[in-house]
Protein backbone atom coordinates (compact mmCIF):
# COMPACT_ATOMS: atom_id res chain seq x y z
CA UNK A 1 0.00 0.00 0.00
CA UNK A 2 2.79 2.43 0.87
CA UNK A 3 4.57 1.60 -2.40
CA UNK A 4 1.43 2.30 -4.45
CA UNK A 5 1.08 5.75 -2.86
CA UNK A 6 4.76 6.43 -3.48
CA UNK A 7 4.40 5.54 -7.17
CA UNK A 8 1.19 7.52 -7.55
CA UNK A 9 2.76 10.58 -5.95
CA UNK A 10 5.90 10.23 -8.08
CA UNK A 11 3.80 10.01 -11.25
CA UNK A 12 1.72 13.02 -10.19
CA UNK A 13 4.74 15.20 -9.33
CA UNK A 14 6.59 14.31 -12.52
CA UNK A 15 3.42 14.90 -14.55
CA UNK A 16 3.01 18.37 -13.06
CA UNK A 17 6.67 19.24 -13.75
CA UNK A 18 6.38 18.12 -17.37
CA UNK A 19 3.17 20.05 -17.99
CA UNK A 20 4.48 23.22 -16.31
CA UNK A 21 7.67 22.98 -18.37
CA UNK A 22 5.56 22.60 -21.49
CA UNK A 23 3.35 25.56 -20.67
CA UNK A 24 6.44 27.71 -20.06
CA UNK A 25 7.33 27.24 -23.73
CA UNK A 26 4.23 29.17 -24.74
CA UNK A 27 6.10 32.32 -23.72
CA UNK A 28 8.54 31.78 -26.61
CA UNK A 29 5.66 31.49 -29.05
CA UNK A 30 3.93 34.58 -27.66
CA UNK A 31 7.15 36.60 -27.69
CA UNK A 32 7.66 35.84 -31.37
CA UNK A 33 4.07 36.40 -32.47
CA UNK A 34 2.81 39.19 -30.18
CA UNK A 35 4.09 42.32 -28.52
CA UNK A 36 3.49 40.91 -25.04
CA UNK A 37 6.35 41.64 -22.63
CA UNK A 38 7.29 38.22 -21.28
CA UNK A 39 10.88 38.95 -20.31
CA UNK A 40 12.48 38.25 -23.70
CA UNK A 41 14.84 40.88 -25.05
CA UNK A 42 14.98 42.23 -28.59
CA UNK A 43 18.59 41.11 -28.95
CA UNK A 44 19.38 39.05 -32.04
CA UNK A 45 19.94 35.33 -31.93
CA UNK A 46 23.44 33.82 -31.65
CA UNK A 47 23.90 33.01 -35.34
CA UNK A 48 23.42 36.48 -36.87
CA UNK A 49 23.02 40.09 -35.83
CA UNK A 50 19.99 40.79 -38.01
CA UNK A 51 17.60 38.08 -36.84
CA UNK A 52 15.30 38.75 -33.89
CA UNK A 53 12.26 36.98 -32.47
CA UNK A 54 10.00 39.31 -34.46
CA UNK A 55 11.64 38.29 -37.76
CA UNK A 56 10.44 35.47 -40.01
CA UNK A 57 13.08 33.12 -38.61
CA UNK A 58 12.11 34.14 -35.07
CA UNK A 59 8.46 33.39 -35.77
CA UNK A 60 9.34 29.97 -37.19
CA UNK A 61 11.17 29.27 -33.93
CA UNK A 62 8.11 30.62 -32.10
CA UNK A 63 6.04 27.93 -33.80
CA UNK A 64 8.60 25.34 -32.70
CA UNK A 65 8.21 26.62 -29.13
CA UNK A 66 4.50 25.98 -29.48
CA UNK A 67 5.19 22.45 -30.77
CA UNK A 68 7.43 21.79 -27.76
CA UNK A 69 4.73 23.14 -25.43
CA UNK A 70 2.21 20.71 -26.90
CA UNK A 71 4.82 17.94 -26.76
CA UNK A 72 5.55 18.33 -23.05
CA UNK A 73 1.87 18.66 -22.16
CA UNK A 74 1.33 15.46 -24.16
CA UNK A 75 4.19 13.78 -22.31
CA UNK A 76 2.64 14.72 -18.98
CA UNK A 77 -0.76 13.40 -20.01
CA UNK A 78 0.78 10.26 -21.47
CA UNK A 79 2.56 9.62 -18.19
CA UNK A 80 -0.55 10.39 -16.15
CA UNK A 81 -2.63 7.93 -18.16
CA UNK A 82 0.19 5.35 -18.31
CA UNK A 83 0.70 5.35 -22.05
CA UNK A 84 3.72 3.44 -23.39
CA UNK A 85 4.80 6.21 -25.79
CA UNK A 86 5.44 9.02 -23.32
CA UNK A 87 9.22 8.35 -22.84
CA UNK A 88 9.86 8.62 -26.60
CA UNK A 89 7.88 11.86 -26.83
CA UNK A 90 9.75 13.16 -23.75
CA UNK A 91 13.12 12.74 -25.49
CA UNK A 92 11.83 14.33 -28.69
CA UNK A 93 10.26 17.30 -26.88
CA UNK A 94 13.38 17.88 -24.75
CA UNK A 95 15.69 17.69 -27.77
CA UNK A 96 13.57 20.11 -29.80
CA UNK A 97 13.37 22.39 -26.76
CA UNK A 98 17.16 22.58 -26.63
CA UNK A 99 17.36 23.17 -30.39
CA UNK A 100 14.88 26.03 -30.00
CA UNK A 101 16.42 27.70 -26.97
CA UNK A 102 20.15 27.58 -27.73
CA UNK A 103 20.16 29.99 -30.71
CA UNK A 104 18.08 32.46 -28.67
CA UNK A 105 20.16 32.21 -25.50
CA UNK A 106 20.82 35.97 -25.42
CA UNK A 107 17.11 36.68 -25.87
CA UNK A 108 15.32 34.38 -23.42
CA UNK A 109 14.52 35.39 -19.83
CA UNK A 110 17.27 34.78 -17.25
CA UNK A 111 15.57 31.76 -15.67
CA UNK A 112 15.52 29.84 -18.97
CA UNK A 113 18.71 28.03 -17.94
CA UNK A 114 16.57 25.98 -15.52
CA UNK A 115 14.39 24.83 -18.42
CA UNK A 116 17.46 23.86 -20.43
CA UNK A 117 18.79 21.88 -17.45
CA UNK A 118 15.41 20.16 -17.14
CA UNK A 119 15.58 19.22 -20.85
CA UNK A 120 19.04 17.74 -20.43
CA UNK A 121 17.94 15.79 -17.34
CA UNK A 122 14.91 14.40 -19.21
CA UNK A 123 17.12 13.24 -22.06
CA UNK A 124 19.65 11.67 -19.70
CA UNK A 125 16.92 9.97 -17.69
CA UNK A 126 15.30 8.52 -20.81
CA UNK A 127 18.39 7.27 -22.68
CA UNK A 128 20.47 5.85 -19.85
CA UNK A 129 19.91 3.03 -17.34
CA UNK A 130 18.20 5.65 -15.15
CA UNK A 131 15.13 5.13 -17.34
CA UNK A 132 14.28 1.84 -15.63
CA UNK A 133 14.44 3.50 -12.20
CA UNK A 134 12.34 6.44 -13.31
CA UNK A 135 9.73 4.19 -14.89
CA UNK A 136 9.63 2.20 -11.68
CA UNK A 137 9.18 5.42 -9.69
CA UNK A 138 6.27 6.69 -11.77
CA UNK A 139 4.63 3.34 -12.44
Amino acid sequence: MYYERYVTMGRFVFTILLIIHGLAHISGFLSAWTTADLGYTDRPWLLSTGITLQSTVGRIFGLLWLVVAAGFVGVGLGLLFRQDWWPVLAVAAAAISLVVIVPWWRTVPPGAWAGAVFDVLVIIAMITPLKAHLLDLVG
